[in-house]
């Protein structure tokens, strides 16, 4: 299960890289913060999983 979860969160970091560089592209800020917050969750949870793999 932590290797599906992993898998979602790297997905969804990328997923904020390519609204974050649609926003830059097409000028719209809007966008742009979403796909930084989009990172900024992918990373928060990327890190909650290795805490995770630490514990076990």
């Amino acid at each position: 299960m932590a290797t599906v979860d992993k898998a979602k969160n790297k997905a969804q970091e990328v997923k904020g890289h390519a609204k974050e560089a649609a926003g830059k592209v097409t000028n719209d800020k809007s966008l742009e913060a979403e796909g930084k917050m989009d990172q900024a969750a992918g990373s928060l949870k990327q890190a909650g999983e290795k805490v995770k793999d630490a514990v076990k």
